[in-house]
């Protein structure tokens, strides 16, 4: 998963970075509101793990800013601090997902990031098989059938695919595609994206006239829509 940290305290959230990294995922930290703010605004995340207790905005304060003004429903995981039975409600009553007080281990933070990647998951009845609409795809064998008709894909136009199709009417940044798929840092400067979304685009049809809008969203990144039937 590509996970946005943001935790003022230095040495934990490079203790916290270093757990999740070591478990596969891809973590971005954030010392201050003001850069996390700014972040969300323009890229996608599959996760946000915040502290409540910052210099300028509290994480209860980023949380109802995240739900009605972004209207994100990205799983948000509180980490902090604060642990009366009251604090636990307030954030879960205003739209956090998961919480833990500290201090926290690292075999039990991780279990959670897990168990949240799954219930944000829950759509998809099996995670090696993907069927929406006329598609199915197949994780194991990286194939996609379209409409019972195997179409040839590329490994990396197949992970694209997942990912579109898992992810209907949400935006993706285009960082996120690259770091997710390709590896890449979001400094580089590329069209690999463009070009894969182009040639997904025509391979498998998602086109209006087939019911479906691959949209690229200026300077952020690519959403695909299924539309209504008419």
């Amino acid at each position: 998963m590509r996970i946005a940290c943001l935790e003022d305290d230095l040495v934990q959230s490079s203790v916290l970075k270093e757990w999740l990294e070591a478990d596969d995922h891809i973590c971005h930290a954030f010392d201050n509101s003001d850069s996390f703010i700014k972040t969300l605004r323009q890229e996608s995340y599959d996760l946000l793990i915040m502290d409540w207790e910052l210099p300028k905005s509290s994480g209860i304060e980023l949380l109802t800013w995240i739900r009605n003004e972004l209207e994100l429903d990205t799983p948000v995981f509180f980490i902090t601090h604060r642990d009366s039975e009251a604090d636990i409600v307030e954030a879960l009553e205003k739209g956090a997902d998961d919480y833990l007080a500290k201090p926290v281990s690292k075999e039990v933070t991780l279990a959670r990031v897990k168990a949240l990647a799954r219930r944000h998951a829950g759509r998809n009845l099996r995670k090696d098989i993907l069927e929406i609409s006329e598609f199915r795809l197949d994780k194991e064998t990286k194939q996609i059938f379209w409409a019972g008709q195997l179409v040839e894909t590329t490994e990396k136009e197949f992970q694209l695919a997942w990912m579109l199709l898992s992810n209907v009417g949400r935006l993706l940044s285009r960082d996120h595609l690259l770091e997710t798929i390709w590896g890449f840092g979001p400094e580089l400067v590329t069209r690999t994206v463009d070009t894969h979304i182009s040639r997904l685009r025509r391979k498998l049809g998602l086109v209006p006239e087939n019911g479906w809008r691959l949209k690229a969203v200026y300077h952020q990144g690519y959403r695909l829509e299924q539309l209504p039937d008419l």
